[in-house]
Protein backbone atom coordinates (compact mmCIF):
# COMPACT_ATOMS: atom_id res chain seq x y z
CA UNK A 1 0.00 0.00 0.00
CA UNK A 2 1.80 3.58 -1.25
CA UNK A 3 1.72 5.91 1.26
CA UNK A 4 0.99 9.81 0.54
CA UNK A 5 3.25 12.36 0.69
CA UNK A 6 2.78 14.49 4.13
CA UNK A 7 2.88 17.41 1.98
CA UNK A 8 0.51 16.44 -0.30
CA UNK A 9 -2.08 17.70 1.77
CA UNK A 10 -1.10 21.50 2.29
CA UNK A 11 -0.13 21.49 -1.21
CA UNK A 12 -3.73 20.14 -2.14
CA UNK A 13 -5.37 23.29 0.36
CA UNK A 14 -3.19 25.83 -1.11
CA UNK A 15 -4.09 24.29 -5.07
CA UNK A 16 -7.64 24.78 -4.33
CA UNK A 17 -7.55 28.12 -2.71
CA UNK A 18 -5.51 29.57 -5.64
CA UNK A 19 -8.23 28.50 -7.95
CA UNK A 20 -10.64 29.42 -5.37
CA UNK A 21 -8.65 32.89 -5.80
CA UNK A 22 -8.62 33.07 -9.65
CA UNK A 23 -12.36 31.97 -10.24
CA UNK A 24 -13.01 35.12 -7.61
CA UNK A 25 -10.94 37.85 -9.21
CA UNK A 26 -12.58 36.45 -12.55
CA UNK A 27 -15.99 36.71 -11.76
CA UNK A 28 -15.13 40.61 -9.78
CA UNK A 29 -13.54 41.71 -13.25
CA UNK A 30 -16.18 40.36 -15.18
CA UNK A 31 -18.56 42.32 -12.34
CA UNK A 32 -16.51 45.27 -12.57
CA UNK A 33 -16.74 45.35 -16.47
CA UNK A 34 -20.07 45.21 -16.78
CA UNK A 35 -21.04 48.15 -13.83
CA UNK A 36 -18.43 50.10 -15.85
CA UNK A 37 -20.27 49.30 -19.26
CA UNK A 38 -23.37 50.28 -17.79
CA UNK A 39 -22.36 53.54 -16.15
CA UNK A 40 -21.13 54.45 -19.59
CA UNK A 41 -24.20 53.64 -21.16
CA UNK A 42 -26.24 55.58 -18.62
CA UNK A 43 -23.58 58.78 -19.31
CA UNK A 44 -24.03 58.37 -22.69
CA UNK A 45 -27.88 58.47 -22.72
CA UNK A 46 -27.81 61.72 -19.95
CA UNK A 47 -25.21 63.13 -22.31
CA UNK A 48 -28.05 62.31 -25.12
CA UNK A 49 -30.45 63.76 -23.38
CA UNK A 50 -28.84 66.77 -22.55
CA UNK A 51 -27.61 67.96 -25.65
CA UNK A 52 -31.44 67.74 -26.76
CA UNK A 53 -32.57 69.74 -23.83
CA UNK A 54 -29.53 72.62 -25.02
CA UNK A 55 -30.86 72.75 -28.56
CA UNK A 56 -34.16 73.39 -27.56
CA UNK A 57 -33.22 75.73 -24.36
CA UNK A 58 -29.98 76.99 -24.46
CA UNK A 59 -28.56 77.12 -28.37
CA UNK A 60 -30.55 80.21 -29.42
CA UNK A 61 -28.07 82.16 -26.88
CA UNK A 62 -25.41 80.05 -26.65
CA UNK A 63 -24.96 78.65 -30.16
CA UNK A 64 -25.67 74.86 -31.32
CA UNK A 65 -22.46 73.97 -29.98
CA UNK A 66 -22.28 75.92 -26.89
CA UNK A 67 -19.76 77.95 -28.58
CA UNK A 68 -21.53 81.10 -27.29
CA UNK A 69 -23.00 83.91 -29.54
CA UNK A 70 -23.10 87.78 -29.89
CA UNK A 71 -24.38 88.27 -25.84
CA UNK A 72 -23.54 84.96 -24.76
CA UNK A 73 -20.55 83.47 -23.28
CA UNK A 74 -19.62 79.89 -24.78
CA UNK A 75 -20.05 77.23 -22.60
CA UNK A 76 -16.98 75.30 -23.36
CA UNK A 77 -14.82 74.62 -20.62
CA UNK A 78 -17.26 75.84 -18.33
CA UNK A 79 -17.43 72.32 -16.67
CA UNK A 80 -20.85 70.99 -14.94
CA UNK A 81 -20.58 73.05 -11.67
CA UNK A 82 -21.14 76.54 -13.69
CA UNK A 83 -24.42 74.87 -15.27
CA UNK A 84 -25.90 73.15 -12.48
CA UNK A 85 -25.47 76.37 -10.52
CA UNK A 86 -27.07 78.49 -13.28
CA UNK A 87 -29.91 76.55 -13.50
CA UNK A 88 -30.63 74.77 -10.13
CA UNK A 89 -30.77 78.87 -9.09
CA UNK A 90 -33.19 79.41 -11.71
CA UNK A 91 -30.77 81.95 -13.54
CA UNK A 92 -30.64 80.37 -16.27
CA UNK A 93 -32.54 80.31 -19.03
CA UNK A 94 -32.22 84.15 -19.67
CA UNK A 95 -35.80 85.58 -20.65
CA UNK A 96 -33.38 89.27 -21.98
CA UNK A 97 -29.71 89.79 -21.71
CA UNK A 98 -29.18 92.69 -18.63
CA UNK A 99 -26.60 93.71 -16.40
CA UNK A 100 -27.11 90.80 -14.14
CA UNK A 101 -28.91 87.39 -14.42
CA UNK A 102 -31.66 87.35 -11.66
CA UNK A 103 -32.27 84.53 -9.38
CA UNK A 104 -35.75 83.17 -10.28
CA UNK A 105 -38.30 79.91 -11.04
CA UNK A 106 -36.42 76.55 -11.77
CA UNK A 107 -37.71 75.63 -14.79
CA UNK A 108 -36.03 72.49 -14.76
CA UNK A 109 -36.35 69.40 -13.11
CA UNK A 110 -33.04 67.44 -11.17
CA UNK A 111 -32.55 64.73 -13.95
CA UNK A 112 -32.82 67.84 -16.74
CA UNK A 113 -30.37 69.87 -14.94
CA UNK A 114 -28.19 67.12 -14.68
CA UNK A 115 -28.14 65.78 -18.17
CA UNK A 116 -27.30 68.91 -19.32
CA UNK A 117 -24.16 69.64 -17.33
CA UNK A 118 -23.38 66.18 -18.54
CA UNK A 119 -23.90 67.45 -21.63
CA UNK A 120 -21.73 70.61 -21.28
CA UNK A 121 -18.61 68.60 -19.34
CA UNK A 122 -18.84 66.27 -22.25
CA UNK A 123 -17.82 69.27 -24.33
CA UNK A 124 -14.62 70.18 -22.66
CA UNK A 125 -13.14 69.52 -19.03
CA UNK A 126 -14.37 71.94 -16.86
CA UNK A 127 -14.87 71.94 -12.54
CA UNK A 128 -17.36 69.20 -11.81
CA UNK A 129 -20.58 69.09 -9.60
CA UNK A 130 -19.39 69.01 -5.52
CA UNK A 131 -20.00 65.42 -3.94
CA UNK A 132 -21.95 64.95 -0.88
CA UNK A 133 -18.27 64.27 1.33
CA UNK A 134 -17.33 67.84 -0.17
CA UNK A 135 -20.09 69.82 0.57
CA UNK A 136 -20.66 68.34 3.80
CA UNK A 137 -19.59 70.64 6.43
CA UNK A 138 -20.81 69.35 9.50
CA UNK A 139 -17.01 68.83 10.58
CA UNK A 140 -15.75 72.51 9.73
CA UNK A 141 -14.24 75.20 11.41
CA UNK A 142 -16.38 77.65 12.32
CA UNK A 143 -14.32 80.64 13.37
CA UNK A 144 -11.93 79.64 10.35
CA UNK A 145 -15.12 79.85 8.03
CA UNK A 146 -15.98 83.49 9.78
CA UNK A 147 -12.36 84.99 8.71
CA UNK A 148 -12.38 83.68 5.64
CA UNK A 149 -15.25 84.98 4.58
CA UNK A 150 -14.92 88.24 6.04
CA UNK A 151 -11.30 88.20 4.11
CA UNK A 152 -12.77 87.15 0.50
CA UNK A 153 -16.83 87.92 0.31
CA UNK A 154 -18.02 90.28 2.82
CA UNK A 155 -16.94 93.80 0.54
CA UNK A 156 -20.05 92.34 -1.85
CA UNK A 157 -22.01 90.25 0.05
CA UNK A 158 -21.90 92.39 3.16
CA UNK A 159 -20.83 90.78 6.92
CA UNK A 160 -23.82 89.14 7.34
CA UNK A 161 -24.01 87.80 3.30
CA UNK A 162 -27.20 89.93 2.95
CA UNK A 163 -25.46 91.10 -0.27
CA UNK A 164 -24.99 94.24 -1.60
CA UNK A 165 -24.86 96.72 -5.04
CA UNK A 166 -22.42 96.57 -7.06
CA UNK A 167 -21.37 99.09 -9.96
CA UNK A 168 -23.26 99.29 -13.45
CA UNK A 169 -26.26 97.82 -12.49
CA UNK A 170 -25.02 94.44 -10.95
CA UNK A 171 -25.05 93.34 -7.31
CA UNK A 172 -23.74 90.72 -5.10
CA UNK A 173 -26.71 88.69 -3.75
CA UNK A 174 -28.10 87.03 -0.86
CA UNK A 175 -26.51 84.35 0.28
CA UNK A 176 -28.72 83.39 2.95
CA UNK A 177 -31.08 81.29 0.79
CA UNK A 178 -28.37 79.53 -1.00
CA UNK A 179 -27.43 75.75 -0.36
CA UNK A 180 -24.15 74.32 0.37
CA UNK A 181 -23.74 73.00 -3.17
CA UNK A 182 -24.72 76.11 -4.94
CA UNK A 183 -22.68 78.42 -1.91
CA UNK A 184 -19.68 75.40 -3.20
CA UNK A 185 -20.53 75.69 -6.95
CA UNK A 186 -20.32 79.75 -6.82
CA UNK A 187 -16.89 79.82 -5.37
CA UNK A 188 -15.72 77.40 -7.49
CA UNK A 189 -16.93 78.63 -11.17
CA UNK A 190 -16.99 82.63 -10.39
CA UNK A 191 -20.69 83.33 -11.85
CA UNK A 192 -21.53 86.83 -12.67
CA UNK A 193 -18.95 89.66 -11.15
CA UNK A 194 -17.68 86.91 -8.77
CA UNK A 195 -14.20 85.63 -8.79
CA UNK A 196 -12.93 82.47 -9.57
CA UNK A 197 -11.80 81.04 -6.03
CA UNK A 198 -10.32 77.70 -6.58
CA UNK A 199 -9.15 74.52 -4.71
CA UNK A 200 -5.62 75.87 -5.24
CA UNK A 201 -6.87 79.77 -3.74
CA UNK A 202 -9.38 77.89 -1.30
CA UNK A 203 -8.96 74.33 -0.43
CA UNK A 204 -12.04 72.18 -0.15
CA UNK A 205 -11.96 72.40 3.83
CA UNK A 206 -11.64 76.47 3.59
CA UNK A 207 -14.80 75.86 1.43
CA UNK A 208 -16.71 73.95 4.10
CA UNK A 209 -15.92 76.10 6.75
CA UNK A 210 -16.86 79.49 4.75
CA UNK A 211 -20.30 77.27 3.94
CA UNK A 212 -20.66 76.92 7.39
CA UNK A 213 -20.68 80.43 8.87
CA UNK A 214 -22.96 81.56 5.92
CA UNK A 215 -25.36 78.39 7.07
CA UNK A 216 -24.60 79.77 10.74
CA UNK A 217 -26.21 83.23 9.94
CA UNK A 218 -29.71 82.49 10.31
CA UNK A 219 -29.25 81.18 13.52
CA UNK A 220 -27.66 84.27 15.05
CA UNK A 221 -30.18 86.62 17.18
CA UNK A 222 -30.01 90.49 15.57
CA UNK A 223 -28.85 92.19 19.00
CA UNK A 224 -29.12 95.55 17.46
CA UNK A 225 -33.08 95.51 17.55
CA UNK A 226 -34.28 95.36 14.10
CA UNK A 227 -32.18 94.09 11.33
CA UNK A 228 -33.72 96.21 8.29
CA UNK A 229 -32.26 93.25 6.05
CA UNK A 230 -28.95 93.48 7.50
CA UNK A 231 -27.81 95.63 5.08
CA UNK A 232 -25.17 97.97 7.30
CA UNK A 233 -25.34 101.64 7.79
CA UNK A 234 -26.25 102.57 4.99
CA UNK A 235 -29.71 101.05 4.80
CA UNK A 236 -29.94 102.14 8.53
CA UNK A 237 -29.03 105.63 8.04
CA UNK A 238 -31.57 106.30 4.94
CA UNK A 239 -33.92 104.80 7.34
CA UNK A 240 -33.08 107.15 10.41
CA UNK A 241 -33.28 110.19 7.34
CA UNK A 242 -36.27 109.64 5.60
CA UNK A 243 -38.22 108.05 8.19
CA UNK A 244 -36.85 109.37 11.58
CA UNK A 245 -36.56 112.71 10.22
CA UNK A 246 -39.46 113.07 8.27
CA UNK A 247 -41.56 112.05 11.30
CA UNK A 248 -39.55 114.76 13.33
CA UNK A 249 -40.57 117.47 10.55
CA UNK A 250 -44.55 116.35 10.40
CA UNK A 251 -44.51 116.39 14.25
CA UNK A 252 -43.49 120.02 14.06
CA UNK A 253 -45.54 120.98 11.18
CA UNK A 254 -48.51 119.52 13.19
CA UNK A 255 -47.09 121.52 16.22
CA UNK A 256 -46.90 124.70 14.40
CA UNK A 257 -50.48 124.58 12.59
CA UNK A 258 -51.99 123.78 16.09
CA UNK A 259 -50.20 127.16 17.97
CA UNK A 260 -51.68 128.88 15.02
Amino acid sequence: MRRRHRAAAPILVLLTLALIGVLYAAVGSAATAQASNEGATTNAQLVKQGQQLFAEGCSSCHGLGAQGGPEAPTLIGVGSAAVDFQISTGRMPLAAPNAQAPQKKVIYTDQETAAIAAYIASLAPGPQIPTDEEIDYEDADLVEGGELFRTNCSQCHNFTGAGGALSNGAYAPDLRDATPRQIYEAMLTGPENMPVFSNETLTPENKQAIIKYIQNMDEQASYGGWAIGSLGPVNEGAFIWIIGIGLLIGAAVWIGARVR
